[in-house]
């Protein structure tokens, strides 16, 4: 898989590269944050028609969600968002992403640094280029999609535009699920009381209720297979929930630090996950599932999870003369793919903690969120340093202030069993 970043200039305009002089492509458009299972059908969809076409499958991919981008710029009187600044609401990095169109078998994907700029050019102008630059023939989109300044792209209207020109076909794929739901306008998270309580609390609600509940949280309607959905979800802990839409266990990713050891005193050695997190960090609590090294970090692009090639290596390696010198990366998930693997070495059962470590907050006076993983194995791993990826199966139970170490120790002798029992 071919990845090529592309960052618009000051007037939002892109200079496309050229992919093939005579070979089509197949294009889909958006950010796809967590690619979950409505992403997955879309994205798959677009490499089933280009192999069918004999024609390139292309991902276009912002790497800022539009919504954090426009929200930053309504808050900051039109600002652009700062490049060091942390969307924390995205579900998943460029990495992780890039893992699934890599495994789903896409060609390239173009990676579109996301501006103001360019969200003000018309969808009309948007899909000319496609058709014009990438020789765009197949555009799919999910049922609901929508692109362009002011959103005035909707299916709808891409639909009449293809009829119209009659350069290209559009085609829509039932990307919804099992249809809507609703989810609060400003999420806010909630620790369980125990496990049972780590549900999707929409599900035990009747109608009447869910009214209610809706005018009270000002809800908004969103597709149930849809990243809001994700992101509510998490916030609550139904991870089990989430990850049925994600169509894999969430996972955050992160380089291992040293931090105040106070685990290995307890004989509950962890490893701590620097910030900032690459993924959407659940709310507080202790959760049951995996931890995976992925390797030393400065041998992994943070950003990517690629492996640099030279020009003259992509060439080598590239069909129909598409020797473009823009492309100067391409994505390679062997190692890492392996890593993954559930038969992998470099994959634990974890006792997972997030939260502030109330019992020893009154010493530390620190009360930040902290990401620690306890692998579940009788082996020293030394994993400082490397980055790796924490995958969340399910939820144990509450963040508590224990009134000694010995009750808390007790504690983290129970958790270690319940994710033992869990992960069988």
């Amino acid at each position: 898989m071919n990845l090529i970043e592309i960052t618009p200039d000051e007037s939002g305009n892109i200079d496309w590269p050229l992919l093939s002089t005579d070979k089509k492509s197949v294009v889909t458009v958006g950010s796809f944050d967590g690619m979950h299972r409505g992403h997955r059908a879309v994205v798959s969809t677009v490499a089933q028609l280009a192999k069918q076409q004999h024609a390139f499958s292309v991902v276009i991919m912002f790497d800022e969600r539009p919504a954090f981008v426009h929200q930053y710029a309504a808050e900051h009187g039109g600002a652009q968002v700062p490049e060091d600044m942390v969307d924390e609401d995205r579900i998943s990095g460029l990495s992780q992403r890039l893992r699934v169109m890599n495994e789903i078998g896409v060609d390239y994907v173009l990676l579109v640094h996301y501006t103001l700029e360019f969200a003000d050019k018309s969808f009309r102008f948007f899909i000319g280029q496609l058709v014009g630059k990438l020789g765009m023939r197949t555009l799919v989109l999910g049922a609901d999609a929508a692109m362009g300044a002011g959103r005035a792209g909707t299916v709808e209207a891409i639909d009449l535009l293809a009829q119209a020109t009659g350069m290209f076909e559009l085609v829509l794929v039932d990307d919804k699920g099992n249809g809507a739901t609703r989810v609060p306008r400003t999420i806010e998270p909630r620790m369980p009381k125990n496990a049972d309580d780590a549900t999707d609390m929409r599900q035990s609600m009747n109608k009447a209720e869910f009214r209610s509940w809706s005018k009270k949280i000002q809800s908004r309607e969103v597709r149930n297979w849809s990243s809001s959905n994700v992101r509510f979800l998490l916030s609550q802990a139904a991870i089990r929930e989430a990850n049925e839409i994600l169509g894999a266990a969430h996972g955050v990713e992160g380089v291992v630090t040293h931090g105040e050891e106070r685990g290995s005193t307890l004989g509950f050695p962890t490893a701590n996950v620097d910030t900032p997190f690459d993924g959407y960090l659940p709310v507080d609590g202790v959760y049951a599932g995996w931890l995976v090294d992925l390797g030393p970090a400065e041998s992994y692009d943070p950003k990517t999870g690629s492996v640099m090639i030279t020009d003259e290596e992509h060439a080598a390696h590239t069909d129909d003369g598409a020797h473009n010198a823009a492309i100067s990366q391409q994505y390679h998930g062997g190692s890492v793919k392996s890593r993954l693997a559930p038969e992998s070495p470099f994959r634990w059962k974890a006792a997972i903690s997030i939260g502030a470590k109330p019992t020893f907050s009154d010493q530390t006076g620190r009360n930040d969120r902290t990401l620690e993983a306890y692998a579940l194995t009788d082996d020293w791993i030394d994993l400082y340093g490397h980055r790796v990826r924490v995958e969340f199966e399910s939820f144990l139970r509450p963040q508590i202030k224990f009134d000694s170490k010995d009750e808390l120790v007790a504690q983290l002798e129970r958790d270690k069993k319940t994710v033992d029992e869990l992960l069988k």
